[in-house]
């Protein structure tokens, strides 16, 4: 046992409490960070000083509270969005994960469930526990895929209240298709089940691949949830938000904190906004590198997944443990997601990724051809 759980044990914790550990993925100080799917590609000049001057301006009111309803940013991430989506139907948070634990907060809880299916974000079974909502762990096939009558049947006979979908998913980076949100949907009736399709990583989809925003009208139990941190390069700004039937936002009044979304995050978000095509300029950039990666790791022999996110999972390594630790030496950092065989690596720079590869193609070559002893 840890000293940390050794500190917690001695603590009056919730039993659902007892025996975890924080999310978090290594944070070392090394020169190439590609374990966390950051966008590694720094602001543009003309966002950086945009959002310097929003938040210099908003400076002058910081004695006040910030707009509750944080409208002006509403009215932009719809305007963003499309899909006919209004203000109404837009709620926001600090970073995603707040945003999913407010769901939970009103639609969890003690004697509710939540479904998801792993290999998958591996926040979803924290934050059930967080909010005292039992998880239920779906399954996915040998190749990780979840097909529409496999994710129906198990949504029919487990009877969550609530499906997290992740599309595309994290770790494995493939995109669902729409058929399967709309089984899930329709299985979760009888308990009137919320469906959340988690899209953090939708800009980088590649070309034909549908958002579930298409799906929303008509179905109230539906929400697709976002985020500023991937595409738009503002993981240290946290701003994650969704879209949904107007009803799951006033539902969300009812859990929110006060003023929970500071006059600062409001500035940096509704500046970056209004610069969404130089921002989205460098999501190309970093599709580029993704398919590169993809690419040229099964030059090497492996097993990349198909990818519709910032990162690439591929398997066929035989001592990943040592993969790892052989990149770390070199100074590039990756995430060891804890399935057998497999990585992932964030899609970096030009020049970030490159030294992946070439960091990686050694030690796949020191693997093959050891020197002699």
């Amino acid at each position: 046992m840890s000293d940390q759980l050794r500190r917690l044990a001695r603590l009056p914790l919730r039993d659902n409490l007892r025996g975890l550990e924080p999310y978090g993925a290594p944070q070392l100080d090394v020169p190439i960070l590609l374990n966390v799917n950051e966008n590694t590609h720094p602001l543009p000049d003309e966002v950086r000083e945009a959002i310097a001057r929003d938040v210099r301006a908003c400076a002058a009111g910081l004695n006040r509270y910030p707009d509750r309803e944080f409208t002006e940013l509403r009215e932009r991430l719809a305007s963003y969005l499309g899909h006919g989506l209004a203000p109404g139907n837009i709620w926001a948070g600090n970073g995603s994960n707040e945003v999913l634990q407010q769901i939970l907060q009103a639609f969890g809880g003690p004697g509710r469930s939540l479904m998801s299916f792993p290999p998958t974000y591996s926040m979803y079974p924290l934050l059930a526990s967080g909010t005292d909502t039992t998880y239920i762990s779906g399954s996915r096939a040998g190749d990780f895929e979840l097909t529409a009558e496999s994710a129906a049947r198990q949504v029919a006979e487990r009877a969550p209240n609530i499906v997290f979908l992740c599309s595309p998913n994290n770790p494995t980076g493939t995109a669902l298709g729409l058929d399967v949100v709309e089984a899930v949907y329709a299985a979760g009736e009888a308990t009137q089940a919320i469906v959340v399709v988690d899209e953090a990583y939708a800009e980088f989809a590649t070309a034909g691949t549908r958002s579930a925003l298409g799906l929303l009208p008509g179905r109230e139990r539906l929400i697709v949830s976002r985020t500023m941190s991937k595409a738009f390069a503002l993981a240290g700004a946290r701003l994650g938000y969704l879209a949904a039937d107007p009803s799951v936002a006033d539902a969300l009044r009812l859990v929110r904190l006060p003023y929970h979304l500071s006059a600062v995050t409001q500035a940096t978000a509704n500046a970056a906004l209004k610069h969404v095509d130089a921002l989205l300029a460098n999501v190309e950039d970093i599709k580029a590198q993704r398919d590169r990666i993809v690419a040229e790791l099964r030059r090497l022999g492996l097993r990349p997944a198909p990818s519709d996110s910032n990162f690439v999972f591929f398997g066929g390594l035989s001592h990943p443990g040592r993969i790892w630790q052989g990149l770390l030496d070199a100074g590039v950092l990756v995430r060891d997601v804890g399935i057998p065989g497999h990585l992932r690596v964030t899609a970096g720079t030009e020049a970030e990724t490159t030294a992946f590869l070439r960091g990686l193609e050694d030690l796949l070559a020191a693997e093959r051809d050891p020197a002699p002893r």
